[in-house]
């Protein structure tokens, strides 16, 4: 569980707040029984003579080259999806662009506990109630980044505030500004899926890395056991309709074992799935 910090300055009344775990972030993205390490050390063993030749006659390594093309294609991708608002583009004339249009979202940061299920109109009476020596106000791209006196890594972050507030368009944004290569340059991919599309899957047994080759058909002809920082992004979390039973789900530790989405979900929260991936919700 993570400590309230206060090491900002004082600051208006909080839209929405964000609680954070400590878990740390120490060991590389486990998309397969063996780990990335003996995963580069075949791939290093097999291919030796062969890269060396590659990497003399044409300067670099091919692998990075094609690691980067998909990144990038990948990020257009993302751009085309969330360069709109809410991801609605009818012609261009009458287009949003979000980038136009987006207004600062004011967050705080808060210690882990249950989200309020309180009426929004509660909410916002205890919010007011609230000093604001208990606020750390933190910019919606640095999420992530601990404090100055805060040296444990940041994996999961969930985000909670009254409807309509504008968690939804500030999670775009954030998406797009990194797909724009403008933040957070050191997460390779960010992985958003929406807690409404899942429903939909709730007959469904699959691993995580089917779940992605779903929603990302771009990654089914990629590598990426070398990937090192993943960000995934569930949105809506009050729209998802089966329970989060943290206590007795089964453990899945295997990205290529099938489960029920539910089961995939909850493993990889708690780090039974990809222990160094982020987690925002």
């Amino acid at each position: 569980h993570s400590k309230l910090q206060r090491k900002r300055s004082d600051s208006p009344e909080p839209s929405c707040v964000s609680m954070k775990s400590d878990a740390s972030v120490d060991s590389p993205l486990n998309f397969r029984n063996k780990d990335s390490s003996s995963i580069h050390s075949v791939l290093q063993k097999s291919g030796d003579r062969r890269d060396k030749n590659i990497i003399t006659a044409t300067g670099h390594d091919p692998e990075p080259a094609a690691a980067n093309e998909f990144q990038k294609k990948f990020k257009l991708n993302l751009v085309k999806k969330f360069q709109c608002l809410n991801g609605v583009m009818i012609n261009l004339e009458n287009r949003t662009l979000l980038n136009e249009i987006y207004t600062e979202l004011y967050i705080t940061e808060g210690d882990s506990g249950d989200v309020n299920k309180e009426h929004e109109v509660r909410q916002i009476e205890a919010a007011s109630r609230r000093t604001t020596t208990e606020e750390t106000p933190i910019k919606c791209n640095d999420i992530f980044k601990p404090l100055s006196d805060q040296d444990t890594p940041i994996r999961t972050v969930l985000t909670k505030g009254v409807a309509g507030i504008g968690k939804t368009v500030s999670v775009q944004k954030f998406i797009l500004d990194w797909a724009e290569g403008k933040v957070n340059q050191d997460v390779q991919l960010i992985f958003p899926l929406s807690f409404r599309e899942l429903n939909l899957m709730k007959d469904q047994k699959l691993s995580l890395m089917d779940l992605l080759h779903v929603y990302f058909k771009e990654t089914k002809k990629t590598e990426m056991s070398s990937l090192e920082k993943v960000l995934f992004i569930f949105d809506g979390l009050d729209e998802y309709r089966f329970p989060l039973d943290f206590q007795n789900t089964d453990r899945v530790c295997d990205v290529t074992e099938s489960a029920s989405v539910h089961v995939l979900l909850i493993n990889l929260i708690k780090g039974n799935l990809l222990p160094s991936a982020l987690i925002w919700i």
